[in-house]
This record gives C-alpha cells, sequence and structure tokens, in this order.
C-alpha cells in the first residue's frame, strides 16, 4: 500500500527540491517503488523453468542415444548433445529453420497431435553421403531431396524416433511415428502459427560438418502430461521402480517374447562310439524312466511342469498335469512336519 504524504510533507519537499538540496531524480525514484514486470499476451508463457529444465533432461537421454546409433549406423565420429530448449510461437520456429530443410512430422501416439523433427540440410546430405559410401561431407548446394535420399533418410528418422521412445519411457509409453517428411517449412503447418511450442535444439556433429536438428513439440499436444514434467515427479518413478504402469510395459512386451517348450521324456548318458553305431530300429533304454511315469515339460532350459502325452486331431500333443514348484512345495512341507515330529 502506497504512503499517503501530508500538505506539510509535501510543502517541505517541494521547498528542497527548489533549493536544491534533493534532486528531482531521487523523488522520484524513492517515490516509485513498484516492480513492473513485462507480459506479452501474443506469446504468454506455457512452461514452468521446472518444465523446461525435465524437457531438456529427457532429450539429454535421447542425444546419447542417438549418438551411439548413428556412430554404429554411419561407421563414423556423430556427437550429439543439447544445445537449449526454449518455447517460443510456431511462426517463429518456422521462421528460423532454412528453406528446403528435412522436416519429419511425428505422430505422438498415444497424445493428440504431432510434432516436427527437424534436420539441417549440411547433416542431412552428410549422413547420406556417408551411407552412399562417401566420407560424409555436406553439400553447399540448396535443394530438394531426391526420392531415394527422401527414402534413406525415412529410414534414420525411424531409427531415432526407437531413441526418442526410451527417452520418454519414463513419463509416458510415447509410441512415435514418422508420417511424412516435408522440405519446405511451409508445407509443415500441425498448428496455428500463434501456437506455442518447445523447442529443443540438438547440436550435431557428423564427422566434420556440424549442424542443428529441432524438436519441436506443440503445447497442445504435450499438455495432458505437462504435470508429469518434473524432477519430483521421474525421480519417483525410478524410485518406485515396479508401478502399475511399468508391469503393464513389461508384461506387455514380454507376452510377445518367443520362448522353447520342450516335452522331455527322460535321459541316458552314451559315448560318442555308441552314437555313431545308433541305426535304424535300435532301442535305446532310458535310465529311470517307466511308460508309465509322466513326462517334464521345460519351458527354456528350465523344468516347469509334468505332463502326460496324446493326440488333438492329427496332432502330437501333451496335457500339463502338475506344476513342479507345487509338488516341491509339498516335499519341502513334508519334510518339515517329519522333522517335527
Amino acid at each position: 500500500m502506497n504512503e499517503v504524504l501530508s500538505q506539510d510533507e509535501i510543502d517541505q519537499l517541494l521547498t528542497a527540491i527548489s533549493t536544491g538540496d534533493i534532486e528531482s531524480e531521487e523523488v522520484s525514484q524513492a517515490t516509485d517503488q513498484r516492480k513492473i514486470k513485462i507480459y506479452d499476451f501474443k506469446r504468454p508463457d506455457k512452461f514452468s523453468k521446472e518444465q523446461i529444465r525435465t524437457v531438456s533432461i529427457m532429450h539429454e537421454t535421447f542425444a546419447r542415444l542417438t549418438t551411439t546409433a548413428l556412430s554404429a549406423q554411419l561407421r563414423s565420429m556423430v556427437h550429439v548433445h543439447v544445445a537449449s530448449v526454449d518455447q517460443l510461437t510456431y511462426e517463429e520456429f518456422i521462421r528460423s529453420i532454412p528453406n528446403p530443410t528435412t522436416l519429419g512430422i511425428i505422430n505422438m501416439d498415444p497424445l493428440k497431435g504431432s510434432a516436427v523433427l527437424e534436420i539441417d540440410p549440411a547433416i542431412t546430405f552428410s549422413i547420406i553421403d556417408r551411407l552412399f559410401g562417401g566420407q560424409g561431407e555436406g553439400t553447399k548446394v540448396q535443394r530438394d531431396l531426391s526420392d531415394i535420399e527422401q527414402s534413406v533418410m525415412e529410414g534414420i528418422i525411424v531409427r531415432i524416433l526407437g531413441n526418442l521412445r526410451e527417452a520418454w519411457s519414463q513419463v509416458i509409453d510415447l509410441r512415435p511415428r514418422l508420417g511424412q517428411i516435408e522440405t519446405n517449412p511451409q508445407f509443415a503447418q500441425i498448428v496455428p502459427p500463434t501456437e506455442m511450442v518447445v523447442l529443443v535444439t540438438l547440436e550435431t556433429k557428423v564427422g566434420e560438418v556440424e549442424g542443428m536438428m529441432n524438436f519441436c513439440i506443440p503445447y497442445l499436444t504435450i499438455e495432458p502430461i505437462i504435470s508429469k514434467l518434473s524432477a519430483q515427479y521421474m525421480y519417483s518413478t525410478v524410485r518406485s521402480g515396479a508401478t502399475t504402469e511399468n508391469l503393464n510395459i513389461i508384461k506387455e512386451r514380454l507376452s510377445t517374447v518367443h520362448v522353447n517348450v520342450v516335452a522331455e521324456i527322460g535321459s541316458i548318458n552314451l559315448t560318442v562310439r555308441d552314437v555313431l553305431s545308433l541305426r535304424v530300429g535300435d532301442v535305446i533304454r532310458l535310465q529311470d524312466t517307466r511308460t508309465t511315469d509322466p513326462m517334464v515339460l521345460k519351458i527354456g532350459n528350465r523344468k516347469k511342469f509334468l505332463c502326460r502325452p496324446g493326440l488333438v486331431g492329427n496332432k502330437v500333443a501333451v496335457q500339463i498335469t502338475q506344476k513342479l514348484e507345487d509338488i516341491e512345495k509339498e516335499e519341502f512341507e513334508e519334510l518339515a512336519v517329519e522333522g517335527e515330529e
């Protein structure tokens, strides 16, 4: 609340100014104690400093993974690191990139909307030259990509998106997918020009060629998970480890893994000489195995179930009768009871 001066105080102040005891600049500095913060309504800040810092941490992981992946694929020294993370309007981003350039429109499933991955032409042509057997030299000629060059860059971007998914895994199970590649920034209007975006700028070096990769994410796309973009959330996720979301992801990935299932009738040790002398019609007598004994069903190299052989239609099959872990538990309990007696 501003202090109100009395009439006597005002008269004394005017007298001091007129006699030169107080400079008028000092009076203006003393009376104006308010701090004014400039706010641009055309460009409002949508991301907090903590959220910007979290986005930077996530993409530092992405940069490390991309460095390793591209170095292995190009057989050349590649270095990628986060140069800056800024928030600006989409129009400012479009105006800041060259024309033509390589623009990958990325579907950010399960998030709504798309993002843009822009690769500097110098880096693009250096990668293409390297993959076509050259030394990885860039080109100073500004031109659009040919159909073959565009197909090559599609493969590179798809490989990079795998690293992006892993970098975002602590926040969301992101499944980025390449939609299309554009060379003219004016044809990549994924959001209105005034919409705010977060721009991750990655300094990239392929051999001796240096350039930039820009990853532009609109606020509308990232808004559903904006609350998760905090260091506290990420560290709590890492500490908790087996959260329900993580368990569901692990189960989903494990459900597609192929394993060998073997029904083992029995076993016997033979010398190499005996094996070499085997002929069609020979009978091998298994050790400690009778025809009435159940077979052992092995998952990978681990004995898991007991089963019996049979037929299902015209196919040989086995029927699971018991779990070996249950048998071991029963035997352990029987031994414990006998020990007590």
